[in-house]
């Protein structure tokens, strides 16, 4: 009966000694919270081990925190990846949408926002200062040439061969005019006007020669005769080709100067003025002007937009977490953080493993008494 008893006994002081131990040594994590003193001496394990190396702990955190968990890498991750990307396109697109495409507000309107005023003014001078300078240019251009070194190859052939089928076409249309009536009235016409225009010569051959007719009737076939003549188109061929090449060998500039190209060049700006309307587009919306625009800007201009603030994102990231500096950040708010509450949030976190760590300790302690009592009954019998 004693041997129960002492081992009973030695059981509890066991279990009593190592829970009580554990228990007190999780509280020495944190208690206490300030070195304590007799005199001048310091209380061993005081503070306790937290609040003692509590600088290192917060250190040691904050660069645990920017080189294993707030990576680089980690915000790459969690902000730069397809599915932020189609949320970023969806957004803009939306943006778009609402604010651009179907707003009310005309391009004047956009433009005046924006600080501009009377653009159409200005756009339609920048535009006769185009055809002015395309006008100077074209001066520039032709200077000191000759129209052949002007044209091309191609154009002077074309030419030629329009020319040839210009000189036939129109000895055709005049041998068929003049066999015509209308043709036959012209030749009466002419010799009677030539005979009236001779005097009392004129009057004298009228009155021997009498009607006309015979004449004309003479004249008419012989017309018709030399116009369908070969000789009438080579020497009509050899007429025009002489015009033309003395036409190609004339300067462009010589040439330019005997027209008035001011009324022209008037009429093309005001061509120019009337294609472009600007005034009319600037006076609507952007839809109107550009019914298409958001699918095109949606297709091509939201992808690029996307993926240049990607990587500047990625590009700028590290810099502004080296700026933003959290590993100080971590150690700061964790040095500022009350001993009370850290102690609250360490507790809170892990109060079932402590309370598991406490019961282990009266478990352990509980059979390290057995093993004892059971031991020093052994001895005491030997």
């Amino acid at each position: 009966m004693n041997s129960i008893i002492t081992i009973v006994f030695m059981a509890v002081i066991g279990a009593l000694i190592g829970g009580v131990t554990n228990f007190i040594a999780i509280k020495m994590l944190f208690r206490p919270y300030k070195a304590l003193y007799i005199g001048s001496w310091r209380l061993p394990f005081t503070p306790g081990l937290i609040p003692k190396r509590r600088d290192e702990l917060s250190t040691q955190l904050g660069r645990t925190i920017v080189q294993h968990l707030l990576t680089p890498e980690t915000f790459k991750k969690r902000f730069f990846n397809e599915d932020m990307r189609q949320r970023m396109e969806a957004w803009i697109y939306k943006q778009l949408k609402a604010y651009v495409f179907e707003s009310p507000r005309t391009i004047n309107d956009w433009l005046e926002i924006a600080g501009q005023k009377n653009i159409d003014v200005r756009i339609g001078l920048k535009l006769d200062e185009l055809v002015d300078r395309q006008a100077m240019g074209l001066r520039d251009y032709i200077e000191g040439k000759t129209i052949g070194e002007l044209l091309p190859e191609n154009w002077k052939e074309e030419t030629e061969q329009k020319m040839i089928h210009g000189v036939k076409y129109g000895i055709d249309q005049g041998s068929d005019y003049f066999a015509s009536i209308e043709g036959r009235q012209t030749v009466k016409t002419f010799f009677d006007e030539f005979l009236e225009s001779r005097g009392r010569f004129g009057h004298m051959l009228h009155s021997l020669l009498g009607e006309s007719k015979p004449i004309v009737d003479r004249i008419q076939p012989e017309i018709i005769k030399f116009l369908n003549s070969p000789k009438t188109f080579e020497l009509i061929i050899t007429l025009a080709y002489g015009e033309w090449e003395k036409l190609q060998d004339r300067r462009a500039d010589e040439l330019l100067k005997e027209f008035d190209f001011d009324p022209a060049l008037d009429a093309v700006k005001q061509y120019v003025h009337e294609i472009a309307n600007v005034e009319g587009r600037m006076d609507r919306t952007l839809a109107e002007t550009w019914p298409t625009g958001l699918e095109w800007t949606s297709a091509n201009f939201i992808p690029l937009l996307t993926d240049f603030v990607f990587e500047q994102g990625e590009v700028k990231l590290e810099d502004a977490l080296q700026k933003i500096d959290i590993q100080s950040m971590v150690k700061e708010q964790v040095d500022s953080l009350p001993l009370s509450r850290l102690e609250e949030l360490v507790l809170g976190i892990s109060q079932r493993e402590l309370k598991m760590i406490t019961a282990l300790g009266f478990l352990l302690g509980g059979f390290i008494g057995i093993f004892q009592g059971l031991f020093s009954l052994a001895m005491n019998t030997m």
